[in-house]
């Protein structure tokens, strides 16, 4: 069961803020030994590693023409229906974060330009096991086609048994414009895209969710040039309420995440004890009805319910925490998000669930945790793309700046940046 906590002083704010603990040594020796074998061995390693690991190798790595067309027989009318609807919403959103190129003269004769270029090769990982993430196709793929990036690799494991890759995997990733795809999973997915084998090319940035497998092969290739979406851990949700929330309705926010893994956390902060102990029997009550209850339960040991006299300390230990999902079911719910700082997306008001942002809002579910909503933001259009700044001085703009160039880098003790300036002037 979960705990309650009233009024903790903030001192003991960090302990409640604590997210689940992992021992990842074991896991970054393994790690390191599998990226270092395909680096050197290429498809031939990849193979190897692959057999090791899944027990065979599929004799085909791409995905074929003929299973796509296989996969789109196999999911229902009414699932795509909801699919189409999703992406619609989805691509309207991301569509809409275009940004204009910035153009300005900051002195007479000085040009300076900003412009907007898409990421040309982007990899997208997309886990298998019990919940095959086809949701998160849409919400990497779709950014990445709004974008302009010209080619889109997917890497995603296949059963074990049949050796094929999940059909809504494989309908939703034609419906979102990508062809390319890899039955490979786990680290050594990563490892082909960040290295590149004669089969694969290597891309520029991996994107997507993971076990602690992928997510620690995509912080150490991170390391060694290829640009990663963001450090990633378990994930977690926030719930802020009050004497207005439904008990019912916030049990379900909280176990909606709790279901994702065992590592998982779910937080209720609130303002009246009344409430958290409603909640507390609602959740142990939709518990025992989840097809996934065992992994929800504990997940549950990991979670906590918070609960403090007045709004703006809750405001304070929700900013504290920096919740990957947070939710305001709490009266004038937008007078209290405008004051939340940090958390990678807001849920506002009674009817907005999490699973909203997850699946078909129109907003990303690849989000900041572990508290780094503090400075990292959810998958955006701008995660697909990079700026390039370009300047231009004509003869009287440099004449005008020289000076100012030749003090500072004289001062730096860089003479040969200051010459530059100054045989031009001469």
């Amino acid at each position: 069961m979960t705990n309650i906590y009233i009024n903790p002083t903030r001192e003991n704010w960090p302990s409640l803020m604590r997210r689940a603990d992992s021992d990842d040594s074991l896991i970054e020796s393994r790690v390191r030994t599998i990226l270092e074998r395909i680096r050197q061995g290429g498809d031939e390693a990849l193979r190897a590693v692959t057999t090791e690991i899944d027990g065979r190798c599929p004799e085909c790595l791409q995905v074929s023409e003929a299973e796509f067309a296989e996969a789109t027989t196999q999911v229902s009318d009414e699932l795509k229906a909801a699919i189409r609807q999703a992406a619609d919403n989805i691509s309207a959103f991301h569509r809409a974060q275009q940004m204009p190129q910035v153009d300005v003269y900051t002195m007479p004769g000085v040009h300076c330009r900003r412009r907007m270029l898409p990421i040309r090769r982007v990899g997208l990982y997309i886990p298998g096991g019990s919940a095959p993430l086809f949701s998160t196709i849409l919400m990497l793929a779709l950014p990445a086609q709004s974008a302009g990036c010209e080619e889109i690799v997917l890497c995603t494991p296949c059963d074990r048994v049949t050796g094929k890759v999940n059909p809504v995997v494989l309908y939703t990733a034609r419906l979102c414009g990508v062809n390319t795809i890899y039955k490979l999973g786990g680290a050594q997915a990563i490892a082909a895209m960040a290295y590149g084998t004669e089969s694969i090319a290597r891309v520029y940035k991996i994107f997507g969710p993971g076990n602690r497998y992928v997510t620690k092969a995509k912080q150490m290739v991170s390391a060694q040039g290829t640009a990663i979406d963001m450090p990633a851990g378990p994930s977690e949700v926030m719930v802020m309420a009050d004497e207005t929330a439904r008990p019912d309705f916030v049990a379900a926010d909280f176990l909606s995440q709790a279901e994702h893994g065992p590592d998982s956390q779910s937080l209720l902060v609130c303002n009246s004890r009344e409430l958290a102990t409603k909640v507390e029997v609602e959740i142990a009550r939709q518990l025992a009805l989840l097809p996934r209850a065992n992994i929800a339960a504990r997940s549950l040991e990991n979670s906590r319910i918070v609960v403090f006299d007045d709004v703006d300390t809750m405001v304070d230990f929700a900013n504290d925490y920096a919740a990957e999902h947070l939710i305001i079911a709490m009266d004038d719910a937008w007078a209290v998000a405008d004051r939340v700082t940090a958390a990678g997306s807001i849920f506002v008001g009674h009817y907005s669930p999490e699973s909203a942002g997850d699946y078909a809002s129109g907003t990303n579910h690849t989000l900041p945790t572990m508290g780094l909503a503090t400075a990292y933001s959810g998958i955006g259009l701008d995660s697909f793309m990079h700026a390039i700044t370009y300047q231009e001085l004509t003869q009287e703009g440099l004449s005008s700046l020289g000076n100012t160039i030749i003090q500072m880098a004289e001062a730096e003790g860089l003479d040969a940046h200051a010459n530059a300036v100054k045989i031009r002037l001469s």
